[in-house]
């Protein structure tokens, strides 16, 4: 049975269920299948040998996913070559590629988990009672090693995009 991790987060103060374990630095990131397309899977081994910023988000279409993910595509100018930001969400492929259209966001991949939410179990984000990924970043290393990790507590608030930037520079 997969595990229910209950008590830990809320939405808009309700309380949810979280399905899958609970990462932590040290572990090695579990692989994924995610649809760039509705045809074209990704996998984690497609980032090969890159510094992986993955933000997961609920929806794009909500005002804070809205705002991390405009705020990781500014960040990744910066950033370098090494780095790739992956934007997890379960929204369908062509709603991320409207709203990346719509947004202006180029810098980063947009991934979808409405298949089979197997990432967000995987990675223990996935939201029992919605459906939805929980708001979540995990840096991993080149090697696919996690260095950082943040579960959000509350559903609607922002990550600490200060941290999780200097966690990606940690491995420049």
């Amino acid at each position: 049975m997969t595990q229910q991790r209950t008590g830990i987060a809320t939405f808009k103060g309700n309380p949810i269920t979280l399905v899958g374990p609970e990462l932590k630095v040290g572990d090695q990131a579990p692989d994924f299948k995610l649809n760039r397309t509705l045809l074209d899977e990704a996998s984690l081994s497609d980032f090969s040998g890159k510094i992986k910023l993955i933000s997961v988000v609920p929806s794009l279409d909500t005002g804070t996913c809205d705002a991390q993910t405009r705020r990781f595509n500014t960040e990744a100018a910066d950033l370098g070559e090494r780095v790739v930001i992956l934007t997890v969400s379960v929204d369908l492929p062509f709603a991320q590629a409207r709203w990346c259209g719509a947004a202006g966001v180029d810098q980063v991949v947009t991934l979808s988990d409405y298949k089979s939410r197997s990432f967000g179990e995987a990675y223990g984000v996935l939201i029992d009672e919605l459906q939805l990924d929980m708001r979540a970043i995990f840096v991993l290393d080149k090697n696919d090693r996690i260095s950082y990790v943040e579960y959000l507590q509350e559903m609607s608030e922002h990550p600490n995009y200060e941290q999780a930037i200097a966690a990606v520079k940690a491995l420049l």
